[in-house]
Formats: C-alpha cells, sequence, structure tokens
C-alpha cells in the first residue's frame, strides 16, 4: 500500500479522499490555484502545493505542475479525483513516466471509451447492445444533418470526447440542427479540446442506469450493482439512487455482465462506470443500451457505498497498488436503499442559472460524517461556512447521501435532511430538491430523463412558506435581536431608558408599532399591538391573531393565530432567511425613511447575470428584437448560458465582444424599448 498520495484535483472529492487516505494512515498531499488558497480541501490534507491560477486551465489542468509536486513532495501516487484530468490518457501516461502511479485505468482504456465513437466500435464487438447513430470519423455539417434525418427526429447531438452533460444537444426537428451541432461544437471544444460529436437516435422516456464496474491487474472483474440518474437538469444529474427501482434480478444480471464485458474489451483496471439509456417497452419489460463508460469515480459513488458497505476509494488504493479486488462477484450484496442529491450554487427557477457568493451561513443535517452509513444520513462537502463559491469552478457545493432499509424510508430521511440544510449567501437548489423529492413521479418511481420537465408545475417557483409565517418569523427574529442588544453584559448593572426602547413601549393605553416588509415582490405594512394583558396581536394583511415566540434549541417556536411552527431565521442586510419544516423563503424588511428618495431603476439596460465570458451575439446594434429572443451567449461554471431580451425592442449598442471576461452586472448591450 502506499504511504502518500497526491489529490489531483479540488473541493468536496479531494476531501473525501482525503478522508479514506487518513483511515489508512496514508499521508495526502493537495494542490490549489490562487481561488482555493483557504479551500477546505487543502486544510484537510497533510501538505499543499501551489499550481497556478484560478482558471483550471493556469492550475488544475497543467499536469506537469501536478507531477512536479507529486515528485518534490514524494508522492508515489496521484488520485485525480473526477473531472479535470481524469480521463486524461496524456496525463495518465505522464504520470507512468514519471515513475508515479496514476490511480485510475490505464492510458490505453481512457483512449477506448473516451471518444465516444471508438467506444461505441469497441461495444458492438463485445456484443453490448447500442443506440441506432453516426459514430464517424467524418464531421462535416452537411453529412452529420444527412444523418441526423436520416435516423429520424428526435435526435441527440453528444461531443465525442465529452461527459458530465457538456456538448449536448437534443434536437426535435430538421431545421434546429445546424444552431444545437454549432453550439454542441463551441462547448465541446471549450470543455474537451475537441469538437467531434456523434449522432443518436433520441430514445423516448429513457432510464439511465450505469454499473459500477471495478477491475484488478491480476484479472479480476466485479459489478456493483446499478445507479439510477434518470432525474437530470441540463443533461446533468440531479438525484441518484441504488438500486433503481423496478430491477429485476434478471436485468440486473444481464446488465452488470455487459458492463463487465465492456471493462474486459480495454482491459480495465480500476472504478469504472459503464452508462445505459433504458427503454421501458409497453408490457413492462426493458431493452438496454450502451452510451458510455466513465474511466473514473462518479460523483454519486456515495449510493453504492451505503447499498454494499464498501469503500469504492480504499478499493481504488488497493488496487492501483497492485493488490487483488478485495470481494468476488458472489461476496457482493445490496442493503437497503440510498438516494444522493446534488447541492448545488444555483437558481431553479431562472433556467438553473449558476450562482457565485458567500456562504454567510452553512447549516447542515444531523449526522454528517464522510464515514459510511452514520445515522442514514452523510455529507461530503468541500467548504465551510464562510467560504466563497467562485466562477471559476463547477456549482456542486455538496452531496447529500441517505440510507435507509427501503426506498420509502430514505425517501422520508432526504426531505428531512434536506429541510435541515440551511445556506444564505446565494441561490441554491435545495427547495427545489425538496420539490422533487415530494413530487408523485418521484415518489411512485415513474422515472425518466424527463421528470424534471413532465413536473415543471410543482418543481418551480413554489412558496412553501406563505406570507403569516414569514411575517410572524421575521418579526420574531427581529424582537430577539433587539432584547438580546438590551440585554445587560453580565455583571454590569445598566439602566435601560424605557423611552430608548424599540418595542413600542409607552406609559399607558395599547400600544402598536409598525412592520414594513416585501414578500414575493409585494410591499405589505404589518401591525402589531401590545395589548393591556402584555400579550401581543399582529395583523397580517386583514389576518388577526395572537402573536407569540419562544427561542428553542433548533430555532423559534413562532406562534401565530392557533398556529405552531419551529423556524430557523438568519438576518443578512435587510433580508431575513426563514427556514421551516415546509421549505424556505425570503423576506424584506423596508425601512420607509430610508428608502422615501429612491430614484426609479433605469430602464434599457441588459446585464450579465454571473461571472463568466462572451461567446457571442445573436443581434447587432440597430436591430429589432423580440421579448424572449436570444441575445447573446455566455460561457459561466464550464456551462453556455443563452441571454434573452426581457422586452420587445431595439438594440442600441453591443458594449461587449465575444471572448471578453464580464463581471456580474456588467452591461451587455443598450435595449432601448
Amino acid at each position: 500500500m502506499f504511504t502518500k498520495i497526491l489529490i489531483a484535483n479540488r473541493g468536496e472529492i479531494a476531501c473525501r479522499v482525503a478522508a479514506t487516505a487518513r483511515r489508512l494512515a496514508i499521508k495526502t498531499v493537495a494542490v490549489y490555484s490562487d481561488a482555493d488558497a483557504n479551500a477546505k480541501h487543502v486544510s484537510v490534507c497533510d501538505e499543499s502545493v501551489y499550481i497556478g491560477g484560478s482558471a483550471p486551465k493556469d492550475s488544475y489542468l497543467r499536469w506537469e505542475k501536478i507531477i512536479e509536486a507529486a515528485k518534490a513532495t514524494g508522492a508515489q501516487a496521484i488520485h485525480p479525483g473526477y473531472g479535470f484530468l481524469s480521463e486524461n490518457e496524456e496525463f495518465a501516461q505522464a504520470c507512468a513516466d514519471a515513475g508515479l502511479v496514476f490511480i485510475g485505468p490505464p492510458p490505453s482504456a481512457i483512449k477506448a471509451m473516451g471518444l465516444k465513437a471508438e467506444s461505441k466500435r469497441l461495444m458492438d464487438l463485445a456484443g453490448v447492445p447500442l443506440v441506432p447513430g453516426y459514430h464517424g470519423a467524418d464531421q462535416d455539417p452537411a453529412l452529420l444533418q444527412r444523418e441526423a434525418d436520416s435516423i429520424g427526429y428526435p435526435v441527440l447531438i453528444k461531443a465525442s470526447a465529452g461527459g458530465g452533460g457538456k456538448g449536448m444537444r437534443a434536437v426535435d426537428k430538421a431545421e434546429d440542427f445546424a444552431a444545437a451541432l454549432a453550439s454542441c461544437k463551441r462547448e465541446a471544444i471549450n470543455s474537451f479540446g475537441d469538437d467531434a460529436v456523434l449522432i443518436e437516435k433520441y430514445v423516448q422516456r429513457p432510464r439511465h442506469i450505469e454499473i459500477q464496474v471495478f477491475g484488478d491487474t491480476l484479472g479480476n472483474y466485479v459489478y456493483l450493482f446499478e445507479r439510477d440518474c434518470s432525474v437530470q437538469r441540463r443533461h446533468q444529474k440531479v438525484l441518484e439512487e441504488a438500486p433503481a427501482p423496478g430491477m429485476t434480478p434478471a436485468l440486473r444480471q444481464q446488465m452488470g455482465e455487459a458492463a463487465v464485458a465492456a471493462a474486459q474489451a480495454v482491459n480495465y483496471v480500476g472504478a469504472g462506470t459503464v452508462e445505459f439509456i433504458v427503454e421501458q417497452r409497453p408490457d413492462g419489460s426493458m431493452d438496454f443500451f450502451f452510451m458510455e463508460m466513465n474511466t473514473r469515480l462518479q460523483v454519486e459513488h456515495p449510493v453504492t457505498e451505503a447499498i454494499t458497505g464498501q469503500d469504492l476509494v480504499e478499493w481504488q488504493l488497493r488496487v492501483a497498488s497492485g493488490e487483488p479486488l478485495p470481494l468476488a462477484q458472489d461476496q457482493l450484496k445490496i442493503t437497503g436503499h440510498a438516494i444522493e442529491a446534488r447541492i448545488c450554487a444555483e437558481n431553479p427557477d431562472n433556467n438553473f442559472l449558476p450562482a457565485t457568493g458567500t456562504l454567510h451561513v452553512y447549516g447542515l443535517p444531523d449526522c454528517v460524517t464522510f464515514e459510511r452509513n452514520s445515522g442514514g444520513v452523510r455529507v461530503d462537502s468541500g467548504v465551510r461556512e464562510g467560504d466563497p463559491i467562485s466562477p471559476f469552478y463547477d456549482s456542486m457545493v455538496a452531496k447529500l447521501i441517505v440510507h435507509g432499509d427501503t426506498r420509502e424510508q430514505a425517501l422520508a430521511r432526504l426531505d428531512t435532511a434536506l429541510a435541515q440544510t440551511h445556506i444564505v449567501g446565494l441561490n441554491t437548489n435545495v427547495q427545489f430538491l425538496r420539490n422533487v423529492v415530494q413530487s408523485r413521479s418521484f415518489v411512485q418511481a415513474d422515472l425518466d430523463t424527463g421528470l424534471i420537465p413532465r413536473e415543471e408545475a410543482v418543481l418551480f417557483k413554489q412558496e412553501k412558506v406563505g406570507l403569516t409565517l414569514a411575517v410572524a418569523s421575521a418579526i420574531a427574529h427581529t424582537l430577539l435581536q433587539e432584547k438580546a442588544a438590551e440585554t445587560p453584559l453580565a455583571g454590569r448593572a445598566v439602566w435601560l431608558d424605557p423611552w430608548a426602547r424599540q418595542d413600542g413601549w409607552h406609559s399607558h393605553g395599547p400600544g402598536t408599532r409598525r412592520f414594513d416588509y416585501e414578500f414575493q415582490g409585494v410591499t405589505h405594512v404589518v401591525q402589531m399591538t401590545t395589548l393591556h394583558d402584555g400579550a401581543l396581536q399582529l395583523d397580517v394583511a386583514g389576518e388577526i391573531g395572537i402573536f407569540s415566540f419562544v427561542p428553542v434549541t433548533d430555532g423559534i417556536d413562532v406562534r401565530f393565530a392557533a398556529r405552531r411552527q419551529i423556524v430557523s431565521v438568519y438576518r443578512k442586510g435587510d433580508v431575513a432567511h426563514v427556514f421551516t419544516a415546509k421549505g424556505a423563503t425570503q423576506i424584506i424588511a423596508i425601512d420607509a425613511l430610508a428608502h422615501a428618495g429612491d430614484a426609479a431603476v433605469e430602464g434599457g439596460r441588459l446585464t450579465a447575470p454571473m461571472p463568466g465570458k462572451v461567446v457571442s451575439f445573436a443581434v447587432k446594434a440597430g436591430d429589432k428584437v423580440k421579448r424572449g429572443q436570444a441575445l447573446a451567449v455566455m460561457d459561466a461554471m464550464k456551462m453556455e448560458h443563452t441571454i434573452a431580451a426581457p422586452i420587445d425592442g431595439v438594440v442600441a449598442e453591443l458594449l461587449y465582444a465575444p471572448g471578453d471576461q464580464v463581471t456580474e452586472g456588467a452591461e451587455l448591450l443598450k435595449l432601448v424599448a
């Protein structure tokens, strides 16, 4: 076994690898960029080496610097994590040439499976079922259009060197093919340095089921069962679970053996995932087709660890050091059910636009640990409270994994854990994940990659808390803060001037106090009255009731109009962030005097919604545009985002050029109504 390894990655996967290494008494070396100088993964490793600028191309993709760091620190092996260099055969070969062990498959296997067209050819020879499509080397756009027309729409354009949903577009009709192809190729060249694509038939209502495989240097292979990854947005996974609902033992064995055959075809070593598209027939039976092989550890590997009781990172380390696989196929068993939710910095209600900011509050559920199955809840995270989420890397903040005896128990445990996840400082998808978990399709395991658009009505723009609870929670928090501010310091007698109190106190008669709030875009004036017996009464939009609150261990016990709820409230500036068992919301406190002189917001401006790079403009000065028309394309957090016109108007001026880097809020162009 190794005594020291370098982890050529960042964030939660670097922390995850370090945790297993620490348990096995293996020293770890972290690498970091300018943006990650104070990152969590640097602090959890034994040593760290600076490798360059914030952009991945200036640091985490510079494999020569990483190899230098490994040699300088005496590391014997390099764990690539996932993403970045994990599927780069040149890097794997460079490690071998430098006398370092690459904790992953041999370069030949990465190369064979890295190009989708070549991998499809190999799988065909190995007898693994394939989706009908074009996998040729000729990339002439006219030829690709003809092939798509011949296959029949809808088709899927996929970057040949791609993965993780990058460089992938679904096309429903022939007239949309050329624009989708151009966008796909741009994203592919930016993400992978290769714009080659393949065209496949787009399977209707497909399920995405993948098989975890492992091989060792002695020729042994096993599959550690399946994961269902069908719930996706923008071709990227949102929720993953194991085992796959509805999977029969016969189909599991058939798919597992096909995955092992795929691994054997390229002499695979280490952890890998063979991904299949599964189509359900009218009679309930299922066909499966090879999609691709990810030649690395997957983001969703914890659900496999939960149901098998195995540490897959430990397996990677043992296999890479020359040991045989820890278990044979007949020794592997499935126990219970596990689900993973990816918590991302993004705004689901705005087309999942990535978000940046600082984690001012980062509250996680109980029983948080890297160890397996602790209390049924696990969080893998590479950030801490106070850390920034920058535009340079993927938007994932954490992975929340739950395990239960049954799927129903796991679902309930996941919803509870998500409710206990409190993040303030940037937009996240936590409430959206709760909406998915509670949706009819997910609860009933009616799974396919179209689940999110199918359940759109109950997933987006759902206000779960309501005005009265939001107001009562915000006022309770305000009054508790005021009381804390007035409390004398321990050991000091302080006389409090009653006329200086902020709670509306006066010498006789009932007292009233006014609170102004903005909730869901609407301004509300709330009256709080102190009655003769000292009780408080609220009038919220005409609903009048007795109001009381008591601080408790896990928040504030708020009671209003005979309703009771435990809430947690965090105040950031004028915004109160309210978390309840039902959901989370925000309510804005308005200071009428402070805002009395505000001028009207300037119109006619179109700004960047996040930091990134301008890819292209679809208009020029003088063009007339309609509301919703595409104006520009930006690249941020490794994804392309289309900026659309908010109103009908005329483009007065373009303020940037393609290739320019822009900050959040930068004015991209002037639009005149």
